[in-house]
């Protein structure tokens, strides 16, 4: 006896793995189809005369043959003609069987994923926790910063202005007297600093634009854009019944199938 191995265990290589071909079957593919014509058997193993040749080491057998199925689908659903009835339950029954293939392969992919994505999330919150601190630190720090600067051009720009002022105040005194009856004494404006460099490292203000909506009215259409998310609620909950200017809301079928 010759016998094989898989995820449940040691098998007859001459009957199959009975839990994979159930398997198999619950997924909606045919048994007749459990054994493939120079490809893969039900256990994923190619034969080949007396010899057995083994997949190469981490494929996963049953994906790759829900995946050898779906091209079988693929095949009858292009070569596929629906003229009558009997046409129409002929594809029927193969849309149930996608939809068993579908729901098979959706679901071997997230066994492969969702230990992934627990392990990044996990990973993601431990150093969600460890950076806590130093983000922290870094937006309290930049905060301060802007907060300076800010002041700073606040006090620059009030020294501007006193000068501005004493310079409009002379020039108006010299148009009138001719003459100046005292010298303008301007204050001294603090000079721009445009960066700090220290030993260990340098920090400048940067450009940041932004923007605001003041009046959407006066927005040019090109820049507002359609709910769809909403618009295709209203679709769903009241259909054509509600009437919205400049949209048109259609009924476009689409066929559901559920297999059994």
């Amino acid at each position: 006896m010759t016998t094989g191995k898989c995820k449940h265990g040691n098998f007859e290589l001459e009957k199959g793995c009975e839990k994979c071909i159930a398997e198999r079957r619950r997924a909606g593919i045919r048994p007749e189809q459990d054994e493939m014509e120079d490809g893969l058997n039900a256990e994923g193993l190619t034969m080949a005369g007396t010899s057995l040749v083994v997949l190469r080491p981490g494929a996963d057998v049953e994906a790759m043959n829900y995946h050898d199925e779906a091209q079988r689908l693929l095949e009858y659903a292009n070569s596929r003609v629906i003229t009558t009835a009997e046409d129409n339950r002929l594809a029927n029954d193969d849309l149930s069987v996608i939809s068993k293939l579908k729901k098979a392969m959706e679901a071997k992919r997230k066994a492969y994923l969702e230990p992934l994505k627990q392990q990044q999330d996990a990973i993601r919150d431990t150093y969600d926790y460890l950076m806590g601190p130093v983000l922290e630190a870094d937006k309290i720090t930049r905060n301060k910063m802007v907060k300076y600067d800010a002041e700073q051009r606040r006090i620059r720009a009030e020294q501007e202005e006193i000068n501005r002022l004493k310079m409009e105040a002379a020039k108006k005194e010299m148009a009138l007297n001719g003459e100046l009856s005292e010298s303008v004494d301007l204050v001294e404006v603090m000079p721009e600093v445009k960066r700090v460099s220290t030993d260990f490292g340098t920090s400048g203000m940067r450009p940041n634009w932004q923007w605001e909506v003041v009046d959407f009215a006066l927005v040019p259409d090109t820049y507002k854009v359609i709910d769809n998310a909403q618009l295709t609620a209203i679709a769903r909950r009241h259909h054509d019944t509600k009437k919205i200017d400049g949209v048109r809301f259609y009924n476009d079928p689409i066929i559901v199938n559920r297999a059994r």
